[in-house]
């Protein structure tokens, strides 16, 4: 029977252990996208003991980033910036991969020249967008057209080709959380009445092509996806997600990925919606593959889900603000230290890599 400190092979990806590091934004760009390369090989490199890094959400193009320093992967001064993070993640025996990220309709148009943004069909996110110059609500998007698509489709595999240049391990197409692809899985976001709308098998075109273009450019055993059977998240819903979900997970079993990663709401204690069911069940029947589960584990639901059978693995999100070296504090059963929110999105080293360390803590 694994735990979670065992090894396991994610695709191209020897991992020592079943602790994945998720994908956190946390800004610490500077203009035209470019990461701060110093900050992130630190803070990247302090977390190297996790058994998978799944680097923060990374645009592949100014037309999907609507972050505020949020970085980019689309231009070779991107890809320079990248590249002392991944060698500092491997000079610590890490192995870093990059997760790609198009908004969709969570773009304002402030990042794009005033243009609008993109989307399945013509609707309007609910609630604010994230601006340099403060909140503002969301603004009508348009339905990306039939001839836009291939486009689209091109931009990640130009994204995947340059984050392998960057010397990223792997990548990780962002599925999830009410973003571009998400908002064509569900159909309380996906109105369309062409090959991308309307039935289940149409709502996840996008992602099959999406991740075969890309698995096709870098490799199976290099791609992974995220997705999101977690009820209602950023305005996009589905009235089926069982349906939904298993349909797009048995497809990405098709094509052979790496490992399927889902952020699902959980059914213990004050976590999440008790009234949203777990679809991870359904889906672990259609995905033979590794299969790694994320939404406010501890150490007990981690073991628990891993013991099962129901997860292959377990990704760890917010602990990883304040606690860089979780593997070791969970093999310890240590505490896990409290992260403070006000510096998640600040442009410095405070609250990103001032966290101690266990042994500091303990000397």
């Amino acid at each position: 029977m694994p735990t979670l400190f065992d090894p396991i092979q994610l695709g191209a990806i020897a991992a020592p252990n079943r602790i994945l590091m998720a994908p956190l934004t946390r800004g610490r760009s500077e203009a035209g996208h470019v990461p701060v390369t110093a900050l992130k090989a630190d803070y990247y490199s302090q977390r190297a003991t996790a058994g998978l890094l799944i680097a923060e959400a990374t645009g592949i193009t100014q037309e999907g980033l609507g972050w505020p320093s949020a970085p980019g992967i689309w231009s070779d001064e991107q890809v320079a910036a990248w590249q002392p993070v991944t060698a500092a993640v491997h000079a610590a025996g890490g192995r870093i991969i990059l997760q790609l990220w198009h908004m969709g309709r969570l773009v304002h148009p402030d990042f794009l020249g005033g243009a609008q943004p993109v989307s399945a069909s013509d609707t309007t996110a609910p609630g604010d967008a994230h601006t340099a110059t403060g909140k503002k609500p969301y603004e009508p998007a348009r339905a990306l057209r039939l001839d836009e698509i291939p486009r689209v489709i091109a931009d990640y595999v130009h994204a995947a080709k340059n984050a392998i240049r960057a010397g990223f391990d792997g990548v990780q197409i962002h599925g999830a959380n009410g973003y571009l692809i998400d908002q064509f899985l569900r159909d309380n976001s996906n109105f369309r009445t062409d090959a991308y709308g309307g039935p289940i098998e149409n709502r996840i075109r996008l992602l099959r092509e999406v991740t075969q273009a890309v698995a096709d450019a870098v490799g199976t055993d290099r791609t992974s996806v995220r997705l999101s059977p977690n009820g209602e998240t950023q305005g996009a819903d589905d009235s089926d997600p069982v349906a939904l979900f298993t349909a797009a997970a048995a497809a990405l079993s098709e094509i052979g990925i790496a490992f399927l990663e889902l952020r699902e709401q959980k059914d213990f204690g004050n976590f999440g919606k008790t009234d949203v069911p777990r679809v991870s069940p359904h889906i672990r029947k259609v995905f033979p593959g590794p299969l790694i589960l994320n939404q406010e584990y501890n150490l007990e639901r981690a073991e628990a889900d891993i013991a099962s059978g129901l997860a292959d693995g377990i990704s760890f999100g917010r602990p990883y603000i304040s606690n860089p070296d979780l593997v070791a504090r969970l093999r310890a059963d240590a505490p896990i230290a409290p992260d403070n929110f006000r510096t998640w999105y600040s442009p410095g080293a405070e609250g990103y890599t001032d966290y101690p360390v266990l042994a500091r803590e303990d000397a």
